[in-house]
């Protein structure tokens, strides 16, 4: 299709080529109309991951269209950079859409999956509209992509939409370069395009019936599985405490809270405190979870979110949720749809499989999901700082700009916990979805197949793999399977190195890293660690003492051996005997393991927030991970921070020492004092006693700059504490903000330290064996 003739006088004409996720996101229409409206001729193609034009006329109209391309770019584009030159002036007029080319360039991006936008939501509402009431209405700014996509480039034929036909009134949209739905490739109407399905009671039914039978499901009481954009989800009322029992009790989730949504930013505000980031973050096209201060009275019930002061917030991701939200009119617990430690379910047949002898009703549709991906996860903190926990859909596969380039692709496979892998070419670092856990064998089945999807849409053979150094990860199993070089990279290290690739940083820092367990240089597992590193390397400078792990992993789950280990290491055996029996009944064969010398040592912070939160009687035992440190955080927000109690931890210049800190616990918890307040002190106290250590270590090592990082650093008031702190100490902070604390950047810091490895040191990788 072209446009009208330009006549202009000054006439010059420019190449301008277009960097970063600008294909699939509507970039072309976008510049065919903005183009034409400034009357400027010529023409606009995707060549290779790219978007390059040629236009010509007035060079005021040109500079408007290049300041259009850099601060006004279609809605889901990220544009990285943009290129201009000048050339020869040419005798053509009109405006075209040129065909697409393919070149030598790798660096293909595919946007993230994206939530209904305005005008989609219209169109749904509209009686009058042929799209009214239908749930997969996308367009070129919403709707399935990373998901759905199979290989580059991003057409149709490559997608789960291949075997959608459009009818002709959908195929002239898709046609037409002014139409918004130009190039859509999930394009679809109710006539052409997928359906719903029920199973359940009032079923078999399709089309509209299906979602009303599941509304009908729902309202009075029962739970059903429905397939979102990514997986699917398990939903029951979030009011009735009855469907909710009956939830947790299907699942097997005990504790573990659920994630609740909710039709708009309104009906979210009567449920939770929200600073305006918070609401930002809801009402933003990626649709996370976000967790936010609960008011203390609402409809929902008490089983949502158990004992916590906090609930995760969604609105509807898709225009499925949209409908069911408007039709229900009441919250609904939203959760991943998957058996305990399991991925979230995502093909049709283990849905029937897996998920339904869990629900009532399976409310489903014949759009096949490509690759999984589960809700991303964000907390938010005072002041309005988000911190993203797990980054999912809406995120992947968005890339993250590398501080130095990429001598050959790297691909990184990330840790046994919150896997994630990630591909490193350039200057650009793709990380994938969340997985999960490798223990299961689902997990690493997924595993495999992100490492096969990022790989094929990046179009590149990885060159080296990055791993862990734990020999038992299944990540690292299959790095040295690949037959590929290898990079080893230390737990921590990488955890420090994914925050500096957030902050675009190079230049050497003092790094906290404070986790649950990761295996050392020396072979011991570490986890509360001080480390002068940079991306190259990393040097252990400081570190927790620590204390025996009884039962190995069976500590993690039983926090309160880690509480009878700790006072036996730090306060002695007459004090931990003294509180055995208030721990547990097995303690006198626990005590007898530590007194072994036989058992695993570990610096782990984690473990010592296990320890604290078990000796107050807060949790013994957990069902999910992590569950003891949420719980102790949880209490110790109930009471203000100032005038805690500063329990004293004590350093010989590279050890922090938590002995004083635990004998102040037991002397206050025997003085009655309340344990809120002992939860309290205890965070201000680690907080100095850590503050104290890195201001003389980074003094001593010239640095200027820490890192916090590490998954107990999801704690927000340790966080807060500890950097307030360190700026006092006229030090600057880095804290996770993008990309996790957690397990779920390592991957994200594997690369980048095996990128600082090709360049500075490459007879550190490892050829295979």
């Amino acid at each position: 299709m072209t446009a009208g003739p330009t006549v202009a006088t000054d006439v010059e004409r420019r190449r301008i080529r277009v960097r970063g996720t600008v294909q699939g996101v509507g970039f072309r229409p976008f510049l065919y109309r903005h183009a034409v409206e400034l009357g400027l001729s010529g023409w606009v193609g995707n060549e290779d991951g790219d978007v390059l034009l040629e236009v010509q006329g007035e060079g005021g109209a040109l500079d408007t269209l290049v300041r259009t391309l850099r601060d006004s770019p279609p809605p889901l584009a990220v544009v990285e950079a943009v290129e201009v030159d000048s050339v020869p002036t040419s005798g053509s007029a009109g405006f075209v859409i040129a065909t697409s080319t393919t070149g030598g360039n790798t660096d293909v991006r595919v946007s993230a999956d994206v939530a209904p936008c305005t005008a989609c939501l219209a169109e749904m509402s509209d009686p009058g509209d042929r799209r009214f009431g239908y749930p997969f209405t996308n367009c070129t700014d919403c709707g399935p992509r990373y998901t759905i996509v199979r290989e580059v480039p991003y057409d149709r034929p490559a997608t789960t939409m291949a075997a959608f036909v459009m009818c002709a009134a959908c195929q002239r949209e898709y046609d037409d370069p002014a139409d918004r739905r130009f190039h859509a490739q999930p394009n679809a109407c109710p006539d052409c395009g997928p359906q719903l399905a029920w199973t359940g009671p009032g079923g078999p039914a399709t089309g509209p019936s299906a979602l009303s039978a599941a509304v009908a499901c729902l309202s009075s009481g029962g739970t059903i599985a429905l397939k979102g954009i990514g997986g699917y989800h398990l939903a029951c009322d979030a009011t009735d405490r009855n469907a909710v029992a009956q939830l947790r009790r299907r699942k097997q989730r005990d504790d573990k809270p659920f994630a609740v949504m909710v039709r708009d930013v309104a009906e979210a505000e009567g449920l939770c405190v929200l600073e305006p980031a918070v609401q930002d973050a809801l009402r933003s096209p990626r649709r996370p979870v976000v967790l936010a201060p609960r008011r203390a009275v609402s409809s929902l019930a008490t089983a949502v979110a158990p004992g916590l002061p906090e609930l995760g917030l969604m609105l509807p991701s898709s225009p499925l949720h949209v409908l069911l939200l408007e039709a229900v009119a009441r919250p609904l617990v939203m959760t991943s749809g998957n058996r305990s430690d399991e991925p979230v379910v995502h093909v049709d047949g283990d849905a029937r499989e897996r998920l339904f002898p869990l629900v009532d009703g399976l409310l489903t549709h014949d759009r096949p999901i490509h690759i999984r991906a589960d809700d991303s996860v964000l907390r938010s903190a005072p002041g309005g700082r988000l911190q993203v926990l797990r980054r999912a859909r809406g995120w992947a596969p968005q890339p993250v700009r590398l501080p130095i380039g990429v001598e050959r692709p790297v691909l990184a496979v990330g840790a046994q916990r919150k896997s994630t892998v990630a591909l490193a070419q350039g200057r650009s670092l793709v990380l994938s979805q969340h997985l999960g856990d490798l223990d299961h064998w689902a997990t690493f089945a997924a595993f495999t197949q992100a490492v096969e999807h990022l790989t094929r849409l990046g179009r590149v053979e990885p060159a080296v793999v990055a791993h862990d150094l734990h020999p038992d990860y299944r990540s690292t199993a299959w790095a040295q399977d690949s037959g590929l070089p290898l990079v080893a990279v230390q737990h921590h290290h990488a955890h420090v190195a994914s925050c500096l690739v957030e902050h675009g940083r190079t230049a050497p820092v003092l790094g906290i890293a404070f986790d649950g367990l990761g295996l050392g240089t020396d072979g011991a597992l570490w986890g509360g660690e001080f480390l002068l590193a940079d991306l190259a390397g990393s040097e252990r400078v400081g570190h927790l003492a620590g204390a025996a792990l009884p039962g190995g992993d069976t500590a993690v789950r039983e926090p309160w051996r880690s509480a009878l280990s700790w006072l036996h290491r730090h306060l002695g055996p007459d004090v931990a005997a003294e509180h055995g029996p208030a721990l547990d009944p097995r303690w006198p064969a626990v005590m007898s393991l530590v007194r072994s010398g036989r058992q695993p040592e570990t610096s782990s912070a984690g473990r010592l927030f296990d320890a604290v939160a078990a000796l107050l009687g807060v949790r013994s035992q957990v069902t999910y991970e992590g569950q003891a440190a949420v719980e102790l955080e949880a209490l110790a927000r109930t009471v203000p921070v100032v005038g805690a109690p500063v329990y004293p931890m004590t350093t010989d210049g590279s050890v922090l020492d938590p002995a004083p800190l635990l004998a102040a616990i037991v002397t206050d918890q025997r003085r009655g004092v309340p344990v809120a307040q002992i939860a309290a002190g205890f965070h201000v106290g680690l907080a100095a006693g850590a503050a104290r250590l890195a201001g003389v270590l980074a003094s001593a090592h010239g640095v200027d700059t820490v890192v916090l990082t590490g998954g107990v650093f999801q704690n927000v008031l340790l966080s807060d504490l500890l950097a307030e702190s360190l700026r006092g100490a006229g030090l600057q902070v880095l804290v996770h903000g993008h990309l996790p604390c957690n397990d779920g950047a390592i991957s994200a810091g594997q690369a980048a330290v095996a990128a600082a490895v090709l360049q500075s040191s490459p007879e550190d990788v490892r050829e295979p064996a």
